[in-house]
Parts: structure tokens; C-alpha cells; sequence
């Protein structure tokens, strides 16, 4: 079964059929802030029923944030003419769909983000386990701190795209934590080191960020 994020202008679980399905349900409302302390989830129910315009602002926001978890849009009829490509989701699913609709939507998501996360493994050489926050290299078991793991996950998710460090900071430490962007570097220092011959997969862009590159190049 999946932990489904939802999100909902009434800050509650708008679809209780999910939890019938055996699927564990975290709610929050239309709150930016409030996403910096969700938890693992595999799945973000975006509810646009109630509020159309605050639930774009949140598709725009998760999509400049570079959300990696699927997005399943909850629509009545008078929302399909606003929803488009834009706003980053992955499939949609009507408030009056039957519970099989429902259970076959959120399987093909699931299925599908595990494709493209084994894809991801594949061009980068590692092999992410989120159950046991454990991470290989090359068949190497990488000894690392919680925080370690979380930015070589998020990393790992994205490979190509160059965050910042005000963005590694905001989104795998959290909007509340006060440290300055140091922090950032020194964490891509100590991965580095564990990496070890790998190291080269996390690049660095000079005076934007840095980035995990499947070929391994820095660029600097």
C-alpha cells in the first residue's frame, strides 16, 4: 500500500476511499510552508474541487520546487476545462470514480515512478532502498548519515538539474532550519569522500549549485 500526501483547501482527507483501500493518508492545506515537513510519501492527491485557483498556485509551486513524487489531480466536471500539462500532473481521477478506477490509477502511478526511478539507477550506478535508508554504489554499501542519504536521494531523484544551495537547504533540511548554506557544502564533501572513484557523479555549477550527472563530469 502507499503513503499518499494530500492536499486540500479544507486541510483534511478529501477522498476517504483511499484509506479503504489499505492507502495511509497525511493532509495538509493550501500551505506552502506547511510542505517542508511532510513526510516520505509516494504519491501527492492535489484536491482541485473546492478551490481551482488555490489549487493551480499549488501545482505551480510544487512544480518550481521540482516535486518528484507523482501527482494525481481530484476533479469535479467544472475543473476539467482549467487543468493542463502546466500544472505537472500525472494523471487525473474524477470525485464520483468507483473505488477500482481509483485502486488502478493510483497502481499505475506507482508502477510507473519505480520505472523511472529504476531508469534513474541505471545512469547513475546507485541503488536507493528509502525502507532501509540505505545506498550502494557500484554494489558498494555507502556508510551515511541520515542527512547524507537524504540529499544523495534527492539528488538521486533529479539527476541532471542543478539546485542551488539555498534549495538543497529548503528542501531536504526544511524551511525551518536556521544553519547557513555552508551546511550544503559540507555534506556534498563528506558524499564525495564516501563516494569514493564515484565522486565524480555529483557535480558542481560554479556560483549556482550542484547537481548528480549520470556521466559523472563535473562542471565547474
Amino acid at each position: 500500500m502507499a503513503i499518499i500526501l494530500t492536499i486540500s483547501a479544507a486541510n483534511g482527507n478529501p477522498l476517504p476511499t483511499l484509506e479503504i483501500l489499505g492507502h495511509q493518508v497525511v493532509g495538509i492545506g493550501f500551505d506552502p510552508q506547511a510542505l517542508s515537513s511532510v513526510p516520505r510519501h509516494d504519491i501527492t492527491l492535489l484536491d482541485c474541487r473546492d478551490d481551482l485557483s488555490g489549487a493551480k498556485s499549488m501545482a505551480r509551486i510544487l512544480s518550481a520546487a521540482g516535486w518528484h513524487r507523482p501527482i494525481l489531480l481530484l476533479v469535479n466536471e467544472a475543473a476539467l476545462a482549467a487543468i493542463s500539462s502546466d500544472w505537472g500532473l500525472r494523471d487525473f481521477v474524477m470525485v464520483e470514480a468507483s473505488i477500482s478506477e481509483l485502486a488502478a490509477r493510483i497502481r499505475l502511478l506507482l508502477d510507473a515512478h519505480q520505472v523511472q526511478k529504476a531508469d534513474n539507477q541505471g545512469r547513475t550506478g546507485l541503488v536507493i532502498d528509502e525502507l532501509s535508508y540505505t545506498a550502494k554504489v557500484n554494489g558498494r554499501t555507502l556508510d551515511l548519515t541520515f542527512k547524507e542519504f537524504e540529499l544523495l536521494r534527492h539528488l538521486n531523484e533529479n539527476p541532471d538539474r542543478v539546485f542551488s544551495r539555498e534549495q538543497l537547504l529548503s528542501e531536504v533540511w526544511g524551511y525551518d532550519y536556521f544553519g547557513g548554506t555552508r551546511t550544503v557544502d559540507v555534506h556534498i564533501r563528506r558524499l564525495r569522500a564516501k563516494l569514493g572513484e564515484f565522486e565524480g557523479l555529483i557535480g558542481t555549477v560554479r556560483n549556482v549549485g550542484y547537481l548528480l550527472s549520470p556521466e559523472g563530469n563535473h562542471k565547474d
